[in-house]
């Protein structure tokens, strides 16, 4: 069974002392200050949510929609914060504002490895490694498992390497955060080669390590105590990683459909019927609201808080379970609106995700990364080649390599220029891949 005292350590990855929790500003706190000052932070504000690349100024981007998930986490650790309290800490000087700051602060970073164009990124990544690199031989040097890092690649897996390498890459440990924050941001403990996650378990349906991070994960989850799942490199989750889960479904199941109406792809009834479903009736101050933009923010609103207090019961009911491991599920599955959340999901499959103005945003996306992704892969090929065999790389190949500031005599191996390759192209915002996508093919 797993120990809130280990689960909530205030040791920082890549130091060695635990930090004093201090009344005013604890270590916690300290981490949700360290990711918003963070560059991978603030590329979120240029990065899609839903709709790419939108001319409209209302529309959430990934930062605006992790802010918000943040929020909503910060108030969900609170009160699981004070049942953990109750049931297992009185009187060893914690307090329920804790739990709000880490669990805020995974939310904060919950998407910081993200690329470009939102999912759609993501799955144009895959496919390009899958048919381009893998089809042509050139993987064969990786083994099997680094392989899969980047055939299945995640942001998720990509954002644990932005906390710990990638930000502050001078210093060992990223951006240092505690280990409690680092546990409970990892919503899928496990590395891509597992062949066969458990059946129905939320934590293992993605993987969150890859090769390059592995030996840093194992001591995160060594430090904090997560149970390890067999002898495979899988463990259980931290259990407030559920309420990090929690608090971005409660925002993009609520927040989708209310950008919908506003970008005018959802009618008024029936946003206003699902959110009125959640909420069971009419708040009493709903009919003073004659605006619809009005009424629907004022909804949504109301639907976020009321999910917060269930979701919050469901952790209390459920937590025994998720300390022994046992629990693989999602807290949202146990809400009396389960049936109304599947509706949300396919009124936004089919009204919002397959409007055509998304469907060409993605076009473009995956003309623009595919093509940033065979340069890169290009040249880095050609300059091994030039390091092993002394043939010189073509003049493209020789100016695109200095994007990733690899023009060095110095041998990497293939995994690892590989790993720069994709670190650059998921940093990336949307409009600077346009750029860079236009210099790539000289448009002016």
């Amino acid at each position: 069974m797993m120990e809130w005292n280990k689960l909530l350590s205030t040791k920082r990855f890549g130091q060695d002392q635990n930090e004093p929790i201090e009344a005013s500003r604890s270590p916690f706190h300290k981490d949700q200050d360290r990711i918003v000052f963070s560059s991978a932070f603030r590329r979120l504000q240029d990065k899609t949510q839903v709709h790419s690349l939108a001319e409209s100024d209302y529309v959430r981007t990934r930062l605006t929609h992790s802010m918000e998930v943040a929020s909503v986490g910060r108030s969900l650790g609170a009160n699981a914060g004070q049942i953990i309290i109750d049931r297992h800490l009185r009187d060893k000087g914690y307090n329920t504002a804790e739990f709000g700051h880490i669990v805020s602060a995974a939310c904060l970073a919950h998407d910081i490895g993200n690329p470009p164009f939102g999912h759609f990124g993501e799955d144009t990544i895959r496919h390009w490694f899958k048919t381009v690199p893998l089809a042509r031989g050139d993987l064969s040097p990786l083994s099997a498992a680094q392989k899969e890092d980047f055939l299945r690649f995640e942001g998720n897996a990509q954002g644990f390497r932005v906390l710990t390498k990638l930000q502050n890459w001078r210093n060992r440990g990223g951006l240092r955060l505690t280990y409690a924050t680092l546990g409970t941001f990892m919503k899928y403990p496990r590395t891509s080669d597992v062949q066969k996650p458990l059946e129905g378990d939320a934590a293992g349906k993605k993987f969150g390590i890859m090769q390059s991070e592995l030996n840093q994960f194992r001591e995160v989850a060594r430090e904090i105590g997560l149970i390890q799942r067999g002898k495979e490199t899988y463990w259980c989750r931290h259990p407030l990683t559920y309420l990090v889960e929690a608090a971005d479904d409660i925002c993009y199941s609520v927040v989708d459909i209310e950008d919908g109406f506003k970008l005018g792809r959802l009618e008024f009834a029936e946003t206003e019927s699902l959110m009125l479903r959640i909420l069971g009736r009419a708040p009493k101050r709903y009919s003073e609201f004659t605006d619809n933009s009005e009424k629907i923010s004022y909804l949504r609103a109301k639907c976020i808080g009321r999910l917060i207090g269930e979701v919050s019961e469901i952790f209390a009911d459920h937590e025994s379970e998720i300390l022994e491991g046992t629990y693989k599920g999602d807290l949202l599955k146990h809400s009396s609106h389960a049936g109304v959340f599947q509706e949300i999901e396919q009124l936004c499959r089919n009204q919002i995700f397959n409007h055509r103005e998304r469907v060409q945003a993605e076009l473009r996306g995956t003309e623009i990364i595919s093509t940033i992704l065979d340069a890169l892969f290009t040249a880095n090929m050609e300059w091994e080649e030039f390091r092993n065999n002394g043939t010189k790389p073509s003049p493209k190949s020789s100016v695109v390599i200095n994007l990733l500031n690899a023009r060095s005599e110095t041998q990497k191996s293939r995994y690892d220029w590989i790993l720069e390759v994709t670190d650059f192209v998921s940093g990336m915002t949307d409009s600077f891949s346009v750029r860079q996508f236009k210099d790539l093919k000289g448009f002016m």
